[in-house]
């Protein structure tokens, strides 16, 4: 039975269309799980060398990270939806395509190929979920979206492992069906979807620059921890990880995939918890205790002198990356805010994750190779520091009145969502603050 309309207001709903975009990157991240263990050994039985194999997975980051300026302008162009869809089923061609390469050469076309698409859909999502979701509740909604993805990633290479006995072409067909799945549903659910509609007529759809972006703040906040988590989490954790644990901790590479799973529990504990407590008590204090932690967890990781010391440590490490996350992702939705497009500032967003993911793990191998672990892991922990500070600076940007979303012009006419005149992210800053509309 439906409650009263103050019923509804006090306990807002998200969008179902959020759910949809949660249901899909579960899907996506299920898929990737799949291939990703079994990638490194195909490209091997080409006969190639160690640098062969490591370039067909650094193909693929490098592409996206050249097209992710494209893919901004594409969203701006085209809008989210349709970006989001056909960057899937180009994922879908590509990897479907490396099942079936004969060659060397191919597998690396095929995967970059992939890359392509695989920026089209992370840059369309994350902008599709911006605009569909109330600004005091991005929090939550990012908690949601990396929680599919996390538990996907999870899921994925138990799925992989099996296939794999099958033969080791099956994995990358079953990713392709997987993603074409991810693609059917987020269209045939969306194709009816009055809030989605809504988003394509809503007024005002300017372009905002990513210049205008970053003189504001609490962007170059966002920027900062980007860096130093795409830093620690997409580049130390796979590089470096595997190899403290085998000769340091004079371990085995299933411990070492073990910790990775600490990681990824620790993540996954604290990703919702994160969401409801950026959208209460603010964004800024949830990601400074999350890169705090995050600190605390990498350094200690490499002064580790055993492996339950190790796991311990992994498992804060996760809890800090968690933390981190939703926050952080909402504060990039608050600068853009749902009146413009902000394909660009998104890209530039992503593309400096991957360049943390490319960078750091060149430098952190330097240092182990001249001086030692604990150096590259302290540097790493610095880098989370650093990217504190700019937070310290920043402004708290969650509006504590909300703006005339397009999804209360949807929803509001049956008191789901109670919702006022937001204050912009630009007037915040400046310390001007807009008075409601009489």
């Amino acid at each position: 039975m439906l409650g009263t309309g103050s019923d509804l207001k006090a306990k807002p709903r998200l969008p179902g269309e959020v759910w949809v975009l949660v249901v899909a990157s579960f899907i996506i991240a299920l898929g990737f799980g799949i291939v990703a263990p079994v990638l490194p050994a195909y490209a091997k039985s080409f006969d190639v060398g160690t640098f062969a194999v490591s370039a067909v997975v650094s193909s693929f980051a490098l592409v996206r990270l050249l097209f992710a300026p494209m893919s901004g302008r594409l969203v701006n162009r085209f809008g989210e939806t349709w970006v989001y869809i056909v960057g899937i089923l180009i994922v879908a061609v590509g990897t479907g395509a490396c099942g079936f390469a004969t060659a060397y050469w191919q597998l690396i076309v095929f995967r970059s190929f992939a890359g392509i698409g695989s920026t089209m859909f992370t840059v369309a999502a994350v902008g599709l979920l911006i605009r569909i979701t109330p600004a005091p509740m991005r929090g939550r909604a990012s908690g949601l979206w990396a929680t599919g993805f996390l538990l996907g990633n999870i899921g994925g290479p138990i799925v992989g492992a099996a296939l794999v006995e099958i033969s080791i072409q099956v994995p990358f067909v079953t990713y392709a069906v997987a993603l074409v799945v991810a693609a059917l549903v987020v269209w045939w659910f969306l194709r009816r979807s009055t809030l989605a509609a809504a988003l394509d007529k809503s007024v005002e759809q300017e372009a905002m620059s990513v210049r205008a972006a970053v003189r504001l703040s609490a962007y170059r906040a966002t920027l900062a921890s980007a860096f130093a988590n795409g830093w620690a989490v997409f580049g130390i954790r796979i590089s470096l990880v595997p190899l403290f644990v085998v000769e340091a901790l004079h371990s085995t590479p299933a411990i070492a995939g073990i910790s990775l799973s600490v990681f990824a529990a620790g993540n996954a504990a604290v990703l919702m918890i994160s969401g409801k407590l950026s959208d209460s008590i603010g964004r800024k204090p949830v990601a400074i205790a999350g890169l705090a932690v995050s600190a605390v967890g990498t350094v200690w990781l490499g002064f580790s002198v055993g492996v339950p010391m190790f796991m311990v440590a992994s498992l804060v490490a996760g809890i800090g990356a968690g933390l981190l996350n939703p926050p952080q992702n909402a504060v990039v939705a608050d600068v853009i805010g749902t009146k413009a497009k902000g394909g660009p500032v998104l890209a530039a967003f992503q593309m400096v994750a991957d360049c943390g993911a490319i960078v750091g793990p060149l430098l952190a191998g330097v240092l182990v190779d001249q001086f030692s672990y604990q150096a590259a892991f302290t540097l790493t922990g610095a880098m989370a520091a650093v990217a504190l500070v700019f937070w310290l600076f920043s402004p708290e940007t969650l509006p504590r009145a909300e703006e005339t979303h397009v999804a209360s012009d949807v929803a509001g006419e049956s008191g789901c969502l109670d919702e006022g005149p937001e204050v912009p992210v630009g007037e915040r800053v400046a310390g001007r603050p807009r008075q409601p509309d009489a």
